[in-house]
């Protein structure tokens, strides 16, 4: 059975017959819903999709009993192409060719698995119109580099196959100019260096990464430390040569040195600085909600006049923050 529910999710229903009890929840829901393969169940099931008698249930090895009835909660489909979704964006510079936003910790780049929508690539179409569609690639159009989630900070978009082409040229090429201010725990010694370490794919936890001695892709960090904390912690400007998947926070924490607030790569050195952290601070500190990463500087030639462009940012308000909290330690 099939009916349309009140979030616009249909709705699937399954009773377990006499012949069928001990059956894991999984595979009943695959003998029975074959339109479906069985992993795509299990992961709906995981994912808190199936309830019976009102409770969720999340376990997709259960076994069964005659009578039970779970109902199976599909999500929405998902859109093909991304749609136009009109939101607020501090825009630093645009013109016929490209555009330069200083993006909020806490949005995404463009639509992927958990999230669908409410991205920078929805607002881009919206601010941007018919002719950005399809520049680039149908789901990524005018996105030529990313910046995570919770990093905040300067991102240059393409407008037109011209821009998209050349800026990616020059990232691939390593001509683009990127400084970051982070602040990590502990003093990194020496205080200007360079960091450098093949970044992949964890062989432990496949959604981290992490520095390989084999494999991986070559990457180097130049940073040099702004302002020191006492031993506690430092405003560090790193630079990047490469532009890895989390390269920043990889190697500053492969040095013992994670950012503050990293939920991903902090680690028991940063605990142990935590308590170093005097007790009327510690929970500000600690409290710090995502990692303590700004894109402050993005220069570049521009892909139309050749003439090079550098933009610059300021701290955001929680950076700020943390900083003059730390500089009561």
């Amino acid at each position: 059975m099939i009916e349309p529910s009140d979030t616009g999710a249909a709705v699937k229903r399954v009773t377990v017959e006499p012949g069928e009890a001990g059956e894991r929840l999984d595979r009943l829901l695959a003998e029975r819903l074959t339109e479906m393969s069985r992993t795509r169940l299990k992961h709906l099931v995981e994912a808190g999709r199936v309830t019976m008698e009102g409770a969720t249930i999340t376990d997709p090895s259960l076994r069964v009993k005659p009578g039970q009835t779970f109902e199976l909660a599909l999500p929405p489909p998902v859109a093909d192409t991304p749609v136009p979704q009109a939101m607020d964006l501090t825009i630093v510079y645009e013109d016929p060719h490209l555009l330069v936003i200083d993006k909020p910790a806490g949005l995404v780049v463009h639509p992927a698995p958990g999230n669908p929508d409410r991205t920078l690539v929805n607002a881009l179409l919206a601010h941007c119109g018919e002719s950005l569609a399809g520049i680039g690639g149908v789901r990524r159009p005018g996105i030529v580099h990313r910046l995570d989630k919770d990093t905040s900070g300067l991102m240059v978009v393409a407008k037109d196959e011209l821009a998209q082409s050349r800026l990616t040229a020059d990232f691939a090429a390593r001509r683009i100019h990127r400084a970051y201010h982070a602040v990590v725990w502990g003093v990194p010694q020496p205080r200007d260096g360079e960091i450098s370490g093949r970044i992949g794919r964890s062989p432990q936890n496949r959604k981290k990464m992490a520095v390989l001695r084999d494999g991986g892709k070559a990457a180097v960090t130049r940073y040099k430390v702004l302002r020191a904390f006492k031993d506690a912690a430092a405003l560090v400007e790193c630079r990047l040569a490469t532009g890895r998947t989390h390269q920043i926070r990889v190697h500053m924490a492969e040095r013992g040195h994670a950012l503050i607030g990293d939920p991903t790569y902090g680690n028991q050195r940063s605990l142990a600085r935590l308590r170093a952290v005097p007790a009327a601070l510690r929970e500000q500190v600690a409290a710090f909600p995502r990692q303590a990463l700004h894109a402050v500087l993005l220069g570049f030639r521009h892909p139309a006049t050749g003439e090079y462009v550098q933009f610059s940012s300021h701290l955001p308000a929680d950076i700020a923050a943390l900083i003059g909290c730390l500089e009561r330690i």
